[in-house]
């Protein structure tokens, strides 16, 4: 199947942020649900086992790759809209839009 016809201001789907932002939100669930890696008792830390320590390490780690997920979203976004924006000579801001 033939690619589709770019226009020169059109910005491609796959970007380095979007890649990134995947990774991201991928990675805690790759770890959870890969069981066989952290399924044992050894390293023990203040007395608990390394299968829940394990698994609360990565409670704030998945909130923190959550949020530079978002961060990274929120920028491709604006600049998105700037790029359109720019294409069009306008601001890009429409009547009641807030800042998202």
């Amino acid at each position: 199947m033939p690619a589709p016809p770019e226009s020169p201001r059109s910005l491609p789907a796959v970007t380095p942020a979007r890649v990134v932002t995947g990774l991201c939100l991928s990675a805690p669930f790759v770890a959870m649900l890969w069981v066989g890696s952290y399924a044992r008792t050894e390293p023990t830390f203040a007395g608990v086992p390394f299968f829940y320590w394990y698994q609360m390490l990565w409670v704030p780690l998945s909130a923190a790759l959550t949020a530079v997920a978002y961060v990274l979203v929120r920028r491709e976004r604006a600049a998105r809209r700037a790029g359109r924006a720019a294409g069009r000579g306008d601001t890009g801001k429409r009547a009641g839009d807030g800042e998202r």
